[in-house]
């Protein structure tokens, strides 16, 4: 039943941006943000490990949809794919200070003893996460103040997917046919 419920909350938070759009296009005012509310904190019981890095978002998402519902400010659940890009950001940008970096780490889970020459790019690698972060930061806010609801879920809902695909297929591309040829 917990992995169940695991793979509910996250296929929710996926969805976060489009259930915001249905929900507050199609359902009576506050409810997506109570029942967004009540899945982070369903994800938030469900964490085995209670790591700071990993609670605050969920918090913060408690925070927003709890604020909105009991405000009666929608508004406020547009915020969440900013925190959640904050966030991101904050994990590999300390990754590269404190070390080893974010992508080292996860290439280690499958490779763990990689060659030395390897880091370098690695690093390389979580250092173009962290721009993706911005952008997709950026845009999260920007489309939260500026822009449509359905331009805001455009964005956060599918091209932001998108360009983490894109990087993520392009990044493995490049490492399996061009960095095995050298």
């Amino acid at each position: 039943m917990r992995v169940l419920l695991q793979v509910l909350t996250a296929l929710a938070l996926i969805a976060y941006p489009v259930a915001v759009y249905l929900g507050l296009n199609y359902l009576p005012a506050g409810t997506i943000a109570l029942v967004l509310c009540l899945l982070l904190v369903v994800r938030l019981m469900l964490q085995k490990q209670k790591v700071k890095t990993l609670v605050l978002p969920l918090l913060v998402g408690i925070a927003l949809t709890a604020g909105s519902f009991v405000a009666k400010r929608s508004d406020w659940l547009l915020y969440y794919p900013v925190v959640i890009n904050l966030t991101m950001l904050a994990l590999f940008s300390y990754s590269l200070y404190q070390g080893p970096s974010m992508i080292e780490r996860l290439a280690r889970l499958k490779e763990p003893d990689l060659p030395d020459e390897a880091i370098g790019y690695l690093k390389k690698v979580t250092l173009l996460w962290c721009g993706l972060f911005i952008l997709n930061g950026t845009m999260a806010a920007y489309t939260a103040v500026f822009t449509s609801l359905a331009t805001w879920t455009l964005y956060n809902g599918l091209i932001a997917y998108v360009l983490m695909g894109l990087l993520l297929g392009g990044e493995w591309l490049y490492r399996s046919f061009w960095l095995k040829k050298t």
